[in-house]
């Protein structure tokens, strides 16, 4: 090995744990927000679907804050870089209105009021964060940097369930304000070892923009992307981003119905059947990062193709092994195969971009389709389950998986054609 390949080796896994380190403060945050909000709501309002659609609120928000604040960062030139700013600016808002939040509980109004707040700024810079890997991390290796961050994220669901437990009854105030120092120190030790205007995109957009008379052009922007994407005749892009929303919805079905599912199959409490995702949890952070380095190996589209159907495989197994142990077994199944996607989609989306310049926008974009898919794939799988009854409802689960098999196995047949050489 060259000394300037472990030199380069050694700058990516330096990056890469400080972005999963802003990603692990955030969504530290935010997991304690989804778990521990919903019994604030609940102190002031008696109807589920009204606490659910105010909880709900952020999906919405990031639905269409995320493709435009990573657009801006795509088209910010500073000395800092076009991410870091953001950051600064945004974090330490987030982190105060988190906190508050407890604070102001004992009035609705207001509680709504900083909830929407901390959603607003929080959305902001998600995608940002999220962007600087890519930025920095060549195309080659950027499935097992995103595999760090994927793992970084996953065990913010532990903080998240550590500080419920321990001292959410007691010290209700400081269970919000550990995760919002935790999201201060990280930006502190971003900020001060991090500076986008460094990295390789951010070089090769500026580049890109100078126009032989000196002057710099301006980025496109969000429906510049979004009509360049529906327009290609390739449809690869648009067809990844097909995928993300179907397998989106396959994975926030499985979480979001499995509650009731053991409840009315198996016969179990609640609390019983809320904990029969733990393990697969267990068994997604286990498989994440060597599945980047198959992905790497072999190929990120046939790692994804063979990671959905072993997730629609672990539904089939629950679905045919109706116990407790056979459901969890089969959810275990399921989130290993499932990593294989979550790991490899958003860098094959990457990967797919004309130009460093949108990189953001992009990453925004991944976000569109996931959360379209976490909205659709719920209210699908539970419409289906009104027909058939919940005893299917993991087998619709893994029809929906099947048909992001299909979109992928498209994109693949589609870049086989293709001589662009990108690393997919």
């Amino acid at each position: 090995m060259t000394t300037a390949s472990s030199t380069q080796r050694a700058r990516t896994g330096r990056l890469t744990f400080f972005v999963a380190l802003a990603v692990f403060a955030q969504e530290s945050t935010w997991n304690l927000y989804d778990s521990q909000v919903p019994p604030l709501l609940r102190e002031h309002l008696t109807s589920a679907a009204l606490v659910g659609l105010l909880m709900g609120m952020d999906n919405v928000l990031g639905f269409f804050i995320q493709p435009w604040m990573g657009n801006r960062s795509d088209r910010t030139r500073t000395a800092w870089g076009r991410r870091i700013p953001y950051l600064v600016a945004g974090m330490p808002l987030a982190a105060l209105l988190f906190v508050v939040i407890p604070h102001v509980a004992a009035s609705l109004p207001l509680l709504i009021l900083v909830m929407f707040g901390y959603a607003l700024v929080a959305n902001s810079f998600k995608p940002i964060a999220e962007s600087l890997l890519p930025d920095f991390v060549p195309p080659e290796r950027r499935s097992r940097a995103n595999a760090v961050v994927k793992i970084a994220a996953s065990l913010t669901v532990m903080v998240a369930a550590l500080i419920s437990l321990f001292l959410i009854d007691s010290h209700p105030k400081l269970s919000f304000a550990i995760p919002a120092v935790l999201m201060v120190v990280s930006l502190v030790v971003l900020a001060a070892n991090v500076r986008d205007s460094r990295s390789p995109a951010y070089r090769a957009a500026v580049e890109e923009e100078r126009g032989p008379d000196g002057t710099a052009a301006t980025g496109p922007r969000v429906r510049d992307t979004v009509r360049d994407i529906v327009r290609d005749t390739d449809r690869s892009r648009l067809l990844v981003i097909v995928a993300i929303l179907l397998f989106g919805g396959a994975w926030a079905a499985s979480r979001a119905l499995v509650t009731p599912y053991g409840m009315e199959v198996l016969g179990m409490s609640r609390g019983e059947a809320g904990g029969l995702t733990l393990p697969s949890g267990v068994a997604f952070i286990v498989a994440a990062y060597p599945v980047a380095r198959l992905a790497e190996r072999f190929g990120r589209l046939r790692l994804m193709t063979a990671g959905m159907t072993v997730f629609a495989a672990g539904m089939v197994l629950a679905t045919v092994v109706r116990t407790p142990a056979g459901v969890v077994t089969g959810l275990c199944v399921a989130s290993a195969g499932a990593s294989a996607f979550l790991v490899n989609a958003v860098v094959v989306l990457w990967n797919l971009a004309p130009s460093d310049r949108v990189i953001g926008t992009y990453t925004g974009l991944y976000t569109v389709g996931w959360v379209g898919g976490g909205f659709l794939g719920p209210a699908v799988a539970g419409g289906l389950v009104d027909l058939t009854g919940w005893p299917l409802l993991l087998l619709h689960v893994a029809v929906i998986a099947l048909l992001a098999v299909l979109a992928v196995a498209r994109v693949s047949a589609l870049q086989r054609r293709s001589s662009t050489g990108r690393a997919l």
